[in-house]
């Protein structure tokens, strides 16, 4: 995962949402969260969260989980589990 950035990062998760979430054409950004995005619920949360560990290969924690208040935080939050780059 050389040359991850927040950009691409966020670029690499838009399709992992937009399948979840069944919300094609999602215009998800760092500020977008379950109170403004169509089809967020807790049960949409938890599958967003175990596709972004398997594809990142990342394992977060309860306290990680419970400091995500956007996906800006979960951008932040990968790109600080990944091995060191």
């Amino acid at each position: 995962m050389a040359d991850l950035t927040a950009d691409t990062l966020l670029a690499d998760l838009q399709p992992i949402f937009e399948e979840v979430l069944d919300v094609p054409n999602l215009e998800l950004t760092r500020d977008s969260n379950a109170l403004t995005t169509p089809n967020w619920d807790s049960f949409a949360h938890i599958e967003i969260i175990e596709m972004v560990q398997r594809r990142f290969k990342v394992k977060f924690s309860l306290t990680d989980l419970q400091k995500l208040k956007t996906v800006g935080d979960l951008v932040d939050l990968v790109l600080e589990k990944l091995p060191s780059r």
